[in-house]
């Protein structure tokens, strides 16, 4: 029975006898002198693709293609198959007296499911109208010595899934089409800020010390320095260094870093675009946001109309903005601008149930940010933009002039989920130093043993001068998501991180 014809899903004891009935057929190749593993190139002409969409001017012709062998439905002295390339599928026709009596009878006994071959033929249509392939020549270039999941049941298993993409792009369609899909986002992020005059650049991944931030990095050990290195995560002071330099417009996509948790929308290894740009503000990098993501979701997906996890967003429309005392006074009613101190602000934290930190440590702001993230978030599912946050929780953002308890930081929403974050980047060394040793002081006072200090070397460059700047980063791998409708972020990364099977 060929094996497009099971109808039940094999058990494992099944599987691996397909498996040894393969590996005999590849010795039989081998002694027969076919071994297909000798292959090292084959010439080919078209795709399925190119093939469809130039029918008109192909017809009749003869082409050669590659690919997988993804189904058969033998009949006698002629078969119907399909072979998948990067492009889709097509189907052939493989008639004996057209390839010849004894590759028809390999092709009938020694192939496979899964083996990639490769075809040269004429195109032509069939009664049904289904664009084909007429076979002239066929022949093995790899052997698959595993059986593929069997087509009605496919590959649905998400652990297996992860940890053989491989596989996964092999028989479910829509995967492949996803990472081309990113394929192109980042294309279009690159184009975009390439065509406004930015650079692209990289900076280390490997930094000799832990940045104060939150964020909890990697540790390695560089044996010839004898020294420990932290893998990065973020590239923001490098870039803003390059901006001290005078390069202007910066950008880099790069892998960043972060030991910590795992969700839906986060992976400890994933993929950030940090951008910087001379003598423009936080508002000039709202504007940028919202015309970048309305041209790469017109240029990827030909609209600006999406749907993402069932809910309709209107990426073309024009994106609310709100400050974060804006937000919190509409969504849950409580006034910043009422709280006269901070202890009039934990109590209405409160009264309203909110968490904030224990005893009187909590201030106006971190009350504020609390309420925020308790009662707000989760109603932004229209592109928002929160701006305006305080100042304690914003460590390397300019304060407002008119408000300094406030910074020029903004970050915007999509779905209740926050996408990317941005300032006026703060370019006063005094006031950056003296933020980042309070931010060093709060990592070592909850990890005492860690290597947090202050990057002396970024506050120097900071010393030279830094021409007023505004700043975004955003995560490429959760605008992938939003634009290919993927509920987690493992299933727009083509290797996420796994725990290894025991």
């Amino acid at each position: 029975m060929d094996e497009n014809m099971i109808t039940a899903e094999p058990s494992e004891e099944e599987l691996a006898e397909q498996a040894r009935i393969r590996r005999e057929k590849l010795q039989k190749l081998t002694e027969e002198g076919n071994n297909p593993f000798v292959k090292v190139n084959y010439e080919v002409t078209e795709n399925s693709l190119s093939v469809k969409e130039n029918f008109e001017k192909l017809e009749g012709k003869t082409i050669s293609l590659a690919g997988r062998l993804m189904s058969r439905r033998i009949m006698g002295k002629a078969s119907f198959s399909h072979i998948s390339d990067r492009e889709g599928q097509i189907q052939i026709y493989v008639r004996r007296d057209d390839v010849g009596e004894e590759d028809y009878a390999s092709f009938k006994k020694d192939y496979d499911i899964g083996d990639i071959i490769g075809i040269k033929g004429f195109v032509f249509k069939t009664q049904t109208g289904e664009i084909s392939i007429h076979c002239q020549h066929i022949e093995m270039l790899t052997k698959c010595l595993r059986p593929l999941p069997e087509k009605q049941h496919g590959l649905t298993n998400t652990d297996i899934r992860y940890r053989q993409r491989d596989l996964d792009l092999i028989v479910n369609p829509e995967v492949k089409s996803a990472f081309i899909t990113r394929s192109k986002i980042f294309k279009e992020i690159r184009a975009f800020l390439d065509n406004r005059g930015f650079l692209e650049v990289d900076t280390p991944v490997l930094t000799t010390f832990e940045i104060g931030a939150s964020a909890r990095p990697f540790k390695t050990r560089h044996n010839t320095l004898d020294i420990d290195m932290y893998l990065r995560i973020e590239t923001e002071l490098y870039l803003k260094r390059l901006i001290v330099g005078g390069l202007e417009r910066v950008y880099e996509v790069g892998r960043i870093f972060r030991n910590e948790g795992m969700d839906a929308f986060h992976n400890p290894e994933f993929t950030t675009v940090e951008l910087y740009q001379a003598y423009c503000d936080y508002f000039e990098m709202m504007n940028l946001v919202e015309d970048m993501y309305k041209s790469i979701a017109q240029n990827v997906l030909g609209t600006t109309d999406i749907t993402y996890q069932g809910v309709e967003l209107h990426l073309g429309n024009k994106w609310e903005r709100l400050t974060m005392k804006q937000a919190v006074k509409k969504y849950c009613g409580a006034d910043y601008d009422e709280w006269k101190t901070d202890a009039d602000a934990r109590a209405c934290a409160k009264k309203l149930g909110a968490e904030v930190p224990e005893g009187d440590s909590a201030t106006k702001g971190h009350v504020l940010i609390a309420l925020f993230d308790e009662f707000c978030e989760d109603k932004l599912i229209q592109p928002t933009f929160i701006y305006d946050y305080p100042v304690e929780n914003s460590p390397l953002a300019k304060r407002k002039e008119d408000d300094p308890a406030f910074t020029q930081r903004f970050e915007y929403f999509i779905c209740a989920h926050e996408f990317g974050n941005s300032f006026s980047e703060l370019n006063d060394p005094i006031d950056q130093k003296q933020r980042f040793v309070k931010q060093v002081e709060a990592k070592r006072a909850q990890e005492p043993n860690c290597n947090a200090q202050v990057d002396e070397d970024f506050i120097t460059a900071l010393e030279y001068g830094m021409p007023p700047t505004g700043g975004l980063g955003f995560g490429v791998d959760r605008l992938v998501m939003l634009l290919t409708d993927s509920p987690t972020i493992r299933d727009v990364l083509l290797f996420p991180t796994m725990k290894p099977k025991k």
